[in-house]
């Protein structure tokens, strides 16, 4: 190919330029970062800004600050900034580039260019592009990288040399500071690109196994979730593993929609059904269980931090109501959010309300509903320009200024239910920037500035339901898709930028279509994901997908613990027995808890999370010794076992035979009758008890304490 080149003004005389040439040396070579000058308090007596944030600042401080002698404009090699970044001058972050090199001679340029000052009508960094995006390699391939800034004057550049680059898996794949990718493993990852606080990444792609190999026989995708599927395994090399048995599907999607076991009587009926729809339809049966309204009004509890230590117990019982009444009603998840973000009124009557009683500034409320709504955490962007992602200051306080005029007050009489706390709306007040003491315009993510002569937050929620729909419908897929698949398609479920992309971009992109063209219906959403073949595989490994480890591509489904409340019901479910917590009913099950307040020992070791944070990480998964004991030879458990009122006493004072006592136990716990060798040796064990109840006993405390009653499989 031949291409025309023009080549103008390459001799000319052009000044460097601080904010748009300084500051990306200044970045790439880490001076003024956390560790370095960047840190709160600098090193050395020498502060930057985090990130170069403030060029302004850092001009200040590298020129004028200390009496001016870090730099020499009549000999700039004698420059303090320059013989310390070459370790020519004993210098406590060692060398970071050499003299000769292309950041010292862009430097040396610019302190003969007399140091020149940046301005606020500076260009600033529009977009940054990657090329190539993505390639698929093998292991010892190098790919050079070629990345292009596009200014906000138009200007685009070649940034190769100055941009900072990072593997987000060294294991898989490096890079060195030029951009030279080399693969090492196989898998799948990107390298991150930063340059003047915007980002870009290149996916590297090194195939598990040739395709042929992988290629699922006799496959049929019973909806698009599967197609997108299929495509991911055959780019890897990897396969899927076979359909689960009826038994793991009726237990999974009980678990997985209402957070309860199956009865006995279900588990017989689903199992003799030979229609082959059964599946589909046993979907629709659960999404209209009573159970569905509990187990997701304590899910979205969760993420809006209902609780009575901020909302009090006629707060907290407002809001959790309007929460359940909602869900029971599948109102769409974008007037969900809309009626949230615009609430206002007494926080007794007003349920949606205490979503400003949560939090108690602007600064809260923004945060709050970025990561909730939006899935993006901003709370770096208040002090410095986000690390990793592209959010600025300028991004995070024109999300505050939203809600800059809202307020609360107590009012002054008494109401129908005493006191109460009214959140209202103020005629007028504006958001600050806090460096560059302007009014910053409220002004959502990726977004218009907007406004609003009565409520902003009325555009806020018109941008969050029309320009930035997709933005909040990939975040509500991507959060259900990992309740349902143990894992996000972007992980963690509530981080999603630009340089933490989704596994399979492309099946996040038309979930979160078919969701908006849906109506936002949460309900379809889920008998989507139900419905597919990949949400239907066994759990077991596969020669296929063993590969994959972490099961990020899902040829497998992935094995989940039982949450708090799902541990605890299916316990007195499997004992026979019923908690009564305090100040509820009794009948009242945990996925029916009001909030974290309500004292349960069992909950707490499981990890329930307090809400006091707004993260899907407050929730505790980990295992820890405590939990082992108290499963083990805790009373709790020995006392429901033994309950008097509880199942296995009420099998015997039935006088069910022995094997049909030892059938109704594997089904109450693990969802599936016995096999064979495993009914043979129950009752053989039964058998050599000193009592046949005391064995039967014994049975079920140990499916209570295995795995496969402990995880959703």
């Amino acid at each position: 190919a031949t291409v025309p080149v023009t080549v103008r003004d390459a001799q000319a005389d052009r000044p460097v330029g601080f904010a748009t040439e300084v500051i990306p040396v200044l970045n790439k070579y880490g001076c003024n970062q956390g560790a370095c000058h960047g840190a709160q308090h600098g090193r050395g007596g020498f502060k930057l800004s985090l990130f170069g944030f403030d060029p302004i600042a850092d001009h200040f401080q590298i020129v004028q600050s200390a009496e001016g002698r870090r730099v020499v404009l009549s000999d700039p090699e004698r420059s303090t900034i320059l013989l310390k970044a070459t370790l020519t001058m004993e210098h406590g972050g060692g060398e970071r580039f050499p003299v000769g090199s292309q950041p010292y001679r862009l430097l040396q340029q610019w302190l003969e260019d007399g140091a020149p000052a940046p301005s606020r009508n500076d260009p600033t960094v529009a977009k940054v592009e990657v090329l190539p995006s993505r390639r698929l390699m093998q292991p010892g391939e190098q790919q050079q990288l070629a990345v292009r800034a596009t200014w906000s004057d138009g200007r685009q550049e070649d940034i190769t040399l100055t941009a900072q680059y990072d593997s987000l898996n060294d294991a898989l794949a490096r890079v060195d500071e030029h951009g030279l990718v080399q693969a090492l493993d196989r898998g799948e990852t990107y390298i991150m690109i930063r340059y003047c606080g915007q980002v870009g990444v290149f996916q590297v792609t090194v195939p598990y196994a040739t395709t042929a190999s992988t290629e699922p026989k006799g496959w049929k995708d019973h909806n698009y979730i599967d197609k997108h599927l299929r495509a991911k395994w055959r780019s890897l090399g990897l396969g899927p593993s076979p359909l689960c048995t009826d038994a793991e599907f009726l237990r999974r999607i009980y678990l997985d929609t209402i957070g309860t076991l199956p009865t006995p009587e279900e588990i017989r009926a689903f199992l003799a059904d030979s229609d082959p729809d059964k599946r589909a339809k046993a979907i629709d049966r659960v999404l209209d269980r009573p159970e569905y309204v509990d187990y997701w009004t304590l899910k979205w509890g969760d993420l809006l931090r209902i609780n009575r230590d901020a909302l009090q117990d006629k707060g907290m019982w407002s809001f959790r109501n309007w929460v359940r009444a909602a869900i029971r009603d599948n109102r769409p998840m974008d007037q969900f959010a809309r009626d949230i973000i615009t609430a206002e009124g007494s926080t007794y009557l007003e349920g949606p309300a205490n979503y400003y009683r949560i939090g108690r500034n602007a600064s809260d409320w923004a945060e709050t509903t970025s990561q909730v709504f939006l899935g993006v955490r901003i709370q770096c962007a208040k002090c410095h320009h986000h690390p990793f992602e592209k959010w600025s200051q300028d991004d995070y306080y024109g999300m505050a200024a939203f809600f800059v005029r809202m307020r609360t007050k107590s009012s002054q009489e008494f109401g129908l239910f005493g006191r109460e706390t009214v959140v209202y709306l103020r005629p007028n007040g504006e958001q600050r920037h806090p460096r560059k003491g302007v009014i910053v315009p409220p002004r959502p993510l990726d977004g218009e500035v907007m406004d609003d002569p009565f409520d902003r937050r009325r555009r806020l929620a018109d941008w969050l339901t029309n320009e930035g729909k997709l933005l909040f419908a990939r975040n509500i897929v991507n959060r259900y898709w990992g309740y349902c698949m143990g894992r996000g398609l972007v992980e963690p479920l509530d981080d999603m930028r630009a340089t933490n992309p989704p596994s399979n971009p492309e099946l996040l992109d038309e979930l979160a279509h078919d969701f908006i063209q849906s109506g936002y219906d949460v309900k379809h959403l889920l008998r989507t994901i139900m419905n597919s073949r990949g949400y239907q595989l066994s759990s077991r490994l596969s020669p296929a997908n063993e590969a994959d480890k972490e099961n990020v591509y899902y040829g497998r489904y992935t094995v989940k613990r039982l949450t708090a409340e799902q541990l605890a019901d299916a316990i007195d479910f499997a004992t026979g027995t019923q908690v009564k917590y305090r100040g509820l009913p009794l009948g009242t099950r945990a996925i029916q808890l009001p909030d974290s307040k309500v004292q349960s020992y069992l909950l707490d070791v499981f990890g329930r999370p307090p809400r006091q944070v707004t993260c899907e990480c407050e929730r505790s998964i980990k295992p820890n010794i405590a939990q082992a004991l108290h499963l083990v030879n805790g009373d709790l458990i020995n006392n429901k076992i033994r309950d008097s009122k509880g199942r296995v006493a009420r099998l015997f004072k039935e006088k069910k035979p022995l094997p049909q006592i030892v059938d109704e136990l594997y089904l109450v716990t693990l969802s599936r009758p016995p096999v064979p060798p495993e009914r043979e040796a129950a009752l053989a064990w039964i058998a050599k008890a000193p009592q046949p109840r005391i064995g039967a006993e014994d049975l079920l405390w140990t499916l209570l304490n295995s795995k496969e009653f402990l995880f959703n499989h």
